[in-house]
């Protein structure tokens, strides 16, 4: 049997013991009964979130030593994908009224206005990517 199967046989047990216990004492124990039975389900439900809390701080600590940026950072992929749909799918009606109002200048305007929001959100969405790094030539040369 697995830990999981085994915890809910445990619990399973625990239930059958407590309708066992109700059929015995009568209905004006009942109410106590049911709150005994649900504080040990509290305990176990306690139990398991705090044993997967340490075992994803862990995790996020194995991450950060083995040399990561932080955790955070490893997931941002998602993050910059869906800014950047979002980004084009804004970029249509933006386009539009930039063009509409001020036609080409407008439209290039907007269009600069989007490049650099999306620059912005790269950079600190991954800000080791982009930071430049001195080279060891002997002309102090900067490497990108």
């Amino acid at each position: 049997m697995t830990g999981m199967d085994a915890q809910h046989a445990d619990l399973k047990k625990e239930l059958d013991a407590t309708l066992q216990a109700r059929r015995e004492l009568g209905e004006e124990y009942e109410s106590a009964l049911v709150d005994s039975f649900l504080e040990k389900v509290d305990q176990r439900i306690d139990g398991a979130i705090d044993r997967r809390v340490r075992r994803q701080l862990a995790e996020q600590q194995m991450v950060v030593a083995r040399g990561a940026r932080s955790p955070r950072a490893t997931d941002s992929w998602g993050e910059r994908f869906g800014f950047g749909i979002v980004s084009l799918v804004l970029a249509i009606p933006l386009s539009a009224i930039g063009g509409g109002v001020a036609h080409l200048p407008g439209l290039l305007i907007t269009w600069v206005g989007i490049v650099g929001v999306n620059a912005v959100q790269a950079v600190r969405t991954n800000p080791g990517r982009f930071r430049r790094r001195r080279t060891s030539s002997q002309d102090g040369g900067w490497e990108d």
